[in-house]
């Protein structure tokens, strides 16, 4: 079984939707457009391939974005400076099989180079105790709770540190910036300003 962890491509997207609509109640839904977004503007966006099948993904993004998430906006009422993992979605095929693990080591690995806390929530309604578990033996403790709007569910936030984010910041961040290494580098967005005539809708074909 080979398995890839990489940068998501725009030939990913349609997958990625079928595959983030189709993962229950645990998984709020995508549309198109709000698909497009996370692909312009996610800083962390990367896919899994096993055997050239896309196995599962994982979205995060860092603060000061001008994403529209009630989780996200608590956040960043709160803390300065964060990486907020939006969503995972793993594959029925592929779950109970550590993936959700190898993602969560990657994106820390992404986010301790860059911001002190590692954020994100679970869904309190409905409850699911191996979520809570999961995220609890890899460090995530609870620093809030909300609602998500008048008939949303309840959700708990919770936040990791990332001890190493002070070294790398005294070392690196304040000096001349980290390294120029393959594995510190961060996701190519794709350009701002493309006209968004020529830009793919998720399901749209080519002409």
């Amino acid at each position: 079984m080979a398995l890839a962890i990489r940068d998501v491509r725009e030939h990913d997207l349609d997958a990625v939707l079928a595959l983030n609509n189709t993962a229950g109640r645990s998984i709020l839904a995508l549309d198109a457009e709000r698909l497009r977004y996370f692909y312009e503007h996610a800083d962390y966006f990367r896919v899994a391939e096993i055997d050239g099948h896309l196995a599962g993904f994982l979205i995060a993004l860092r603060n000061g974005r001008d994403y529209v998430s009630p989780n996200y906006l608590w956040f960043g009422e709160h803390y300065p400076s964060f990486v907020y993992i939006d969503r995972i979605v793993i594959a029925n095929a592929y779950r109970r099989h550590g993936l959700g693990r190898i993602f969560y080591c990657d994106v820390n690995s992404y986010a301790e180079v860059r911001v002190p806390l590692l954020t994100c929530e679970v869904f309190l309604e409905p409850a699911d105790d191996v979520v809570v578990v999961f995220h609890g033996t890899y460090g995530f403790q609870e620093v809030g709770q909300q609602r998500m709007g008048e008939r949303g569910p309840q959700v708990s936030l919770l936040a990791k540190d990332l001890p190493s984010y002070t070294y790398v910041r005294d070392t690196y961040l304040e000096h001349d910036g980290l390294p120029d290494l393959s594995w510190l580098a961060g996701r190519d967005l794709p350009l701002a300003n493309q006209d968004s005539h020529t830009r793919r809708l998720v399901g749209e074909r080519r002409s």
